[in-house]
């Protein structure tokens, strides 16, 4: 019988991904054991907000779990969104707006184009970050951060690719001469922020007796 994992997230197609990176193990996602789960993601790190995530669960399930936080940071805007990538509505907005609602993908992309435009600066660096937290126990756990170095895309018009998610369309890898959206599924998860840390957390699962 494999050693059960639970993946502190809803997302099936992370649940799917973590469990082609670690075949040995049964993921498991809240859901699947009808488990309500929906803590407050109240940090100001991707750590922080991937180790409050870890702890929620482990607590209502006290066995081992594996939590991750990630989002856009954009030099020109100080590292925003960041954690708030996945609220981000505007300039204006920048946290996400004060009903809770979400704006669509296309409009979250158009407008952090435009607010960094807005800058007048030239710097178009950016990144994707992943905090991954493998917590064994409260007192036991390993953490794993990796980035995905890009830059902006100048003008929305310039977005490109149907692959990938998020933001993909709009953030430009030079080495590729190709956005995120572009390039194959197989080569992002080999060279993105989420893959490498999870790679990381493979490694440490590997040696660590759980």
């Amino acid at each position: 019988m494999k050693t059960k994992i639970y993946l502190a997230s809803g997302n099936r197609h992370k649940q799917k991904e973590m469990q082609e990176i670690l075949p040995e193990y049964e993921i498991l996602i809240p859901a699947d054991e009808k488990i309500e789960f929906n803590p407050d993601e109240t940090g100001s790190t991707f750590f922080e907000n991937s180790m409050i995530k870890a702890k929620a669960l482990w607590n209502l399930v006290h066995k081992p779990v594996i939590a991750d936080d990630s989002g856009l940071c954009v030099d020109a805007l100080g590292g925003e969104p960041g954690i708030f990538t996945s609220r981000y509505s505007g300039a204006e907005f920048p946290h996400g707006r004060p009903d809770g609602k979400k704006i669509s993908q296309e409009e979250q992309n158009r407008l952090l184009i435009e607010q960094v435009n807005a800058t007048g600066s030239s710097d178009r660096s950016c990144r994707y970050v992943c905090s991954i937290v493998l917590l064994l126990s409260p007192s036991r756990f390993f953490v794993a951060q990796e980035t995905f170095e890009g830059k902006l895309i100048g003008t929305i018009e310039e977005q490109a690719g149907s692959g990938g998610f998020g933001y993909d369309p709009i953030v430009f890898l030079p080495e590729y001469g190709k956005t995120v959206a572009e390039i194959p599924a197989e080569e992002k998860n080999r060279i993105s922020h989420r893959g490498k840390a999870v790679r990381a957390v493979s490694e440490i699962l590997n040696h660590a007796a759980i």
